[in-house]
């Protein structure tokens, strides 16, 4: 007899080991016969690896009340008092449970069908696809927090259905993920009290899951957050406990993330020489990683970003030519859809440029700012970066006519939004 793929491949969709199927089938003949079950791994083994083809009724009974199907559907065979007639799936309510044939009566198939799977996991999670595009395109705003807090409920609403340890860690994860992405979004707003409960909870969740990588993503947020409060040397604490997480020991991408998170707080430090050698790490262990599946809120991280954060570097070193040519290489790779991150290092450029003394070029960089949102309101974050453009160039030219130029159009977008 060969194993039984169908079983096993069932057991992997509920994400239950065998002791877990046991346990379920045991709890399952207590609520039939009211009499504790007996089913033992060894049971599990047996039936897993073909040994047992026809089990007896009582297993039978266990496996229909726990798979909420009939055992021909998990690859057995019935005994000849229990089988369910083929013609009529509906009136399948009825097994015996035990080898003596009592009769008791079966949970209707409908309510029967409790218990969560991988396949639920997967639908849950396809909603985090549109939160990221919804980011790229828009940055922060309150319907994308409310959105990612809706997903998040959903899948805390699963959590009360039975599952597996492996799909209620994966539940926690993507709870964390959603209320994560629900933080993003208002550190983007800059509503970051907001921001910093959401963060909380998060980690909450983040911590059930036992997931390396949903870890670490509250780490990387804190280092965010802090960032925009100004709190660099939180920052630095945060993004060092993401270089030492387990996901960024084990994968060279996740620690390329925190190695340039940590540039980020050391340039806004004045270390630059501490900052500029964290860069190139973060460039030499991007270089390493290999394309796989990565969770949903890593998405944004990539070369270009790199590029990016490089550029916010070098701007802080006083490097504003290298900073310049890192944003022009960021922008050569960030994709059109992805309007916010555009924007963002087009910022960064114009601030390099001013930098240089080339106000004028910086303020035809600055404008395409306006230009690449297309009339939607800029987040917060990005307000405020433009806000710092608009300082060093009145710092620089006061009076010159451009300024007064830029003065009018940002007073305009402003107004608009």
């Amino acid at each position: 007899m060969g194993a039984n793929a169908i079983l096993k491949s069932r057991m992997e969709e509920l994400g239950l080991t065998q002791e877990e199927l046991a346990g379920r089938m045991n709890a399952a003949l207590a609520e039939i016969t009211g009499r504790p079950g007996d089913v033992s791994d060894r049971t599990i083994r047996n039936l897993l690896n073909g040994t047992s083809r026809r089990p007896i009724g009582r297993t039978c009974a266990a496996l229909e009340r726990v798979f909420g199907c009939p055992v021909e559907d998990l690859g057995f065979s019935a005994p000849r008092t229990m089988q369910h007639p083929q013609e009529d799936p509906v009136r399948r309510r009825t097994f015996l449970t035990s080898t003596t044939g009592s009769a008791a009566a079966a949970v209707p198939l409908v309510a029967q069908r409790r218990t969560v799977g991988m396949s639920d996991v997967a639908r849950v999670a396809a909603g985090l696809n549109a939160l990221v595009a919804a980011d790229q395109h828009q940055g922060g705003h309150i319907d994308l927090e409310k959105a990612a807090l809706k997903g998040r409920d959903s899948t805390l609403e699963l959590q009360q259905r039975s599952a597996g340890e492996r799909v209620r860690r994966a539940l926690y994860a993507l709870a964390a993920e959603y209320t994560g992405a629900a933080a993003w979004s208002c550190i983007d707003a800059r509503d970051l009290d907001q921001a910093q409960r959401h963060l909380n909870e998060s980690a909450t969740y983040a911590g059930l899951s036992q997931d390396g990588p949903t870890k670490m993503s509250v780490w990387v947020s804190m280092a965010i957050l802090a960032a925009q409060r100004r709190n660099w040397h939180e920052a630095l604490a945060a993004t060092q406990a993401a270089q030492a997480s387990p996901a960024a020991r084990s994968d060279p991408f996740f620690d390329s993330m925190g190695r340039v998170r940590a540039a980020l707080a050391y340039s806004a430090l004045g270390d630059s020489r501490s900052a500029l050698r964290s860069l190139g790490s973060a460039q030499d262990a991007l270089a390493k990683a290999t394309e796989r599946e990565r969770p949903h809120w890593a998405a944004f991280y990539s070369q270009a970003e790199l590029d990016h954060l490089g550029a916010i570097v070098n701007n802080r070193s006083g490097r504003h030519t290298h900073a310049e040519a890192m944003a022009h290489r960021a922008l050569a790779k960030i994709p059109p859809a992805f309007r916010r991150n555009r924007a963002l290092t087009t910022a960064q450029l114009a601030l390099a440029q001013l930098r240089q003394g080339d106000a004028e070029e910086a303020i035809a960089t600055a404008t395409d700012v306006f230009t690449i949102m297309d009339g939607d309101p800029l987040p917060g974050r990005m307000r405020t970066l433009v806000g710092d453009f608009h300082r060093d160039l009145f710092a620089l030219a006061p009076s010159a006519a451009y300024a007064r130029d830029w003065a009018d159009r940002l007073r305009a977008e402003w107004s608009r939004a």
